[in-house]
């Protein structure tokens, strides 16, 4: 019951503020609510005064004046135009995430206590925060062997505070399903289970600190793009340590040209790395703004902060590059198709009508000059018609687009005329073609010969288990077994041998595949 009861009252304290801020609703919205919910507005503002901003400034004000758990739903639902509509998916885009820093003394003493001693024994100086955001905070120290590292401090009570803030949240989820149909539609609870998810992730630092891993071992070969190297015995759950990365931040245009950096290469390389890193490898950086890329001496770029990871599977990479290029090549209609195959768009839709809805996309923003044409715009206003063809929502292609948008506008503040099917093009075209080439089905081949042999065992052995049990009834138990019951055995022992046949057949294949893509 107190429970409940702490949920509404945070509810109440967070609808007071976003509508003393004027942002509760669009005008739109409030002309459809009935009087008493109109003039229930109004009560709450009264005594109150909006700043003066425009409609998108006042709703990031109110949500970050709420405090760490409403700036990261705020980020969370910029990604979920299916649920806030694309207006306010829009608004949310220019959501900050800065907050005072914390005093220096409760930072050393969450190190101290997460590694396990005092800070000095780690670091031989440990200096102020040098940026502070609603999860956390970043430190400049150095290691006893002269390292400069960055040293990430989760913010004290924040795991507290989300707790408490997210079971407000179900509260208001559950209460909006059973409004009406359209509320179980947009499926809220779902949506908080997922922000959920995603912070118990981000709230976990050794997390992060895996994620900056997996990706250095994916990007290990790539040129023009690194990570900071992860500093493993400084790193527990509220305390992160990496490499200090001493590089000009990319959004320092000026800086860059005197250092006689090519902005139009560096422009290339945000594209191509996030477009690697999504379709190659499936995982991806899903906050690529300014404030976390940097280019080193070298010219490389560095991206750091990996609290917002994105993942794609097999299947949603093919897809995502298929209509990419498809696009490119302006083939609509397997744009159209491929939607069809990954079972995006039910059956009952017709291909050729989807095919005409998604060349109505295509054709007024390929002819544009190539400064003008954005590949971010083009995914928004895909997603935006295919909801019209009843397609299921893809949160994990949602969140991508959202990150598409970010790097592009990074990208184009490098270069304001970048071609971005240009650029795209190798990237894009050089995996499918790989993909779906001669080397791509051989390795398919060789991976799907490889789970048929890892199960191999597991059946074979069933396979005898069976067939004793029922040789043991029939010795010593009395039982006669019939003429077909007997065949069946004969059958599955044969089938044993079979699959054996098969198994040393594939693993031949296998070594063979694998020689030869060596010595190739």
């Amino acid at each position: 019951m107190w429970g409940r009861l702490g949920d509404l009252l945070r509810l109440m304290k967070a609808g007071r503020t976003l509508a003393r801020y004027d942002a509760l609703l669009l005008p739109e919205q409030i002309a459809l609510l009935p009087w008493p919910a109109r003039f229930g507005l109004k009560m709450a503002k009264f005594g109150t005064r909006s700043p003066d901003a425009d409609a998108q400034s006042r709703l990031t004000m109110a949500l970050s004046s709420l405090g760490p758990s409403y700036i990261k739903l705020g980020q969370f639902l910029a990604t979920r135009p299916d649920v806030v509509g694309p207006k306010r998916a829009f608004e949310l885009k220019a959501l900050q995430d800065r907050l005072p820093p914390f005093p220096q003394d409760e930072a050393r003493a969450i190190v101290s206590a997460n590694l396990g001693g005092p800070v000095e024994q780690f670091f031989s100086e440990f200096g102020p925060p040098v940026a502070a955001a609603s999860i956390a905070q970043v430190h400049r120290a150095r290691t006893g062997d002269g390292r400069d590292v960055a040293v990430k401090v989760l913010r004290p009570g924040v795991e507290k505070r989300f707790a408490a803030d997210l079971s407000s949240f179900y509260l208001a989820a559950r209460v909006i399903e059973r409004t009406g149909a359209e509320g179980r539609r947009l499926r809220p609870v779902d949506a908080v289970a997922m922000l959920e998810q995603s912070m118990k992730l981000e709230l976990d630092l050794r997390m992060e600190a895996s994620a900056i891993s997996e990706m250095r071992g994916n990007t290990k070969d790539d040129q023009h793009f690194r990570l900071p190297l992860v500093d493993w015995p400084r790193t527990a759950r509220q305390v992160l340590t990496t490499e200090w990365i001493d590089g000009t931040p990319i959004s320092e245009i000026t800086a860059l040209k005197a250092q006689g950096f090519d902005l139009d290469a560096l422009a290339d390389t945000v594209i191509q790395s996030f477009l690697r890193h999504a379709i190659r490898d499936g995982f991806f950086h899903a906050d690529m703004h300014q404030g976390n890329l940097f280019v080193d001496r070298a010219g490389n770029l560095v991206a750091v902060d990996f609290g917002i990871t994105g993942r794609l599977n097999a299947k949603e990479r093919l897809f995502l590059a298929e209509i990419l290029y498809g696009f490119i090549t302006r083939d609509y209609l397997r744009v159209s198709q491929v939607h069809f195959d990954a079972g995006y768009v039910p059956a009952h839709q017709d291909v050729a009508t989807f095919a005409q809805a998604i060349r109505a996309i295509g054709e007024p923003i390929m002819d544009r000059p190539a400064g003008e044409i954005s590949m971010a715009r083009l995914l928004t206003q895909l997603f935006e018609v295919t909801a019209q063809f009843d397609m299921t929502t893809q949160p994990q292609l949602l969140l991508l687009q959202k990150t598409m948008v970010v790097v592009e506008g990074v990208a184009r503040t490098l270069n304001p005329d970048l071609n971005m099917w240009k650029t795209a093009e190798p990237v894009v075209k050089g995996w499918i073609e790989r993909q779906l080439g001669p080397v791509g089905r051989v390795e398919n081949m060789v991976e799907t010969l490889g789970r048929m042999a890892a199960t191999l065992p597991a059946l074979l052995d069933e396979t005898r288990a069976g067939a004793d049990v029922l040789s043991r009834l029939a010795d010593g138990g009395g039982i006669r077994l019939d003429p077909e019951t007997t065949k069946a055995l004969a059958k599955a022992q044969a089938r044993e041998t079979r699959w054996t046949r098969y198994a040393l057949a594939a693993g031949a294949l296998a070594l063979v595949v694998i020689a030869w893509r060596l010595l190739a």
